[in-house]
């Protein structure tokens, strides 16, 4: 642990919930990480306007902007790069990531499944129509595939007879969120390494 606070890029799509939460956390002392800017891959969102009153500087990058997927993912790590962050955080960002940010920066995403199991853009629908009985959220880093990064952190949520999708979800969010400040949280204040798929937080 050193003095000096976690610089964090976090990335947005919507209404950024999450981003409230690591806002409000990196408020606390002790907490260990400073936010330095929020990107977006869209305008007119929520994300951006929490940054905003808060008095993070922020940028877009909208991929209808470039001439393809390459260009855009080259453009979207120079803007991250500006903010030296240590850390990229995603935070309900709709995108997958390209290899120029992850090769340059650790990249941390969260999931509303208990991966590996149900990943994907329906991973509370997915483990809804499964009949498990217990799912829940992960953070992970990302990488070149779909929730396939290593595992850093997971918690449970327990599915109730007569849940819907929005209900899990909204609950599993709920566990997320706090679940992902509690991780960032450790990893700015007592460092990380990965060994193959082991993630172990602390020196």
């Amino acid at each position: 642990m050193t003095d000096q606070a976690a610089r964090l890029v976090v990335l947005v799509s919507g209404s950024g919930t999450n981003l409230q939460a690591l806002l409000d956390a990196a408020d606390e002392p002790g907490y260990g990480a400073e936010i330095v800017a929020v990107g977006a891959d869209r305008t007119g969102i929520e994300g951006l306007d929490r940054a905003a009153r808060a008095g993070v500087p922020t940028f877009v990058e909208r991929l209808p902007d470039h001439p393809d997927r390459a260009s855009w993912d080259a453009a979207l790590a120079e803007r991250i790069a500006v903010h030296k962050p240590d850390l990229v955080v995603c935070a309900g960002f709709m995108k997958i990531i390209g290899r120029p940010t992850l090769d340059a920066f650790p990249v941390v995403n969260t999931h509303p499944a208990l991966l590996p199991s149900f990943p994907g853009a329906h991973g509370v629908r997915d483990a809804l129509a499964y009949g498990v009985r217990v799912t829940g959220c992960t953070v992970m880093f990302a990488d070149a595939g779909v929730d396939t990064g290593p595992i850093i952190a997971q918690a449970t949520v327990p599915v109730l007879d007569g849940d819907d999708e929005r209900e899990l979800h909204e609950r599993i969010k709920v566990v997320e969120r706090a679940l992902l400040v509690e991780t960032i949280g450790r990893m700015a204040r007592e460092g990380w390494s990965v060994t193959g798929r082991k993630v172990r937080l602390g020196a």
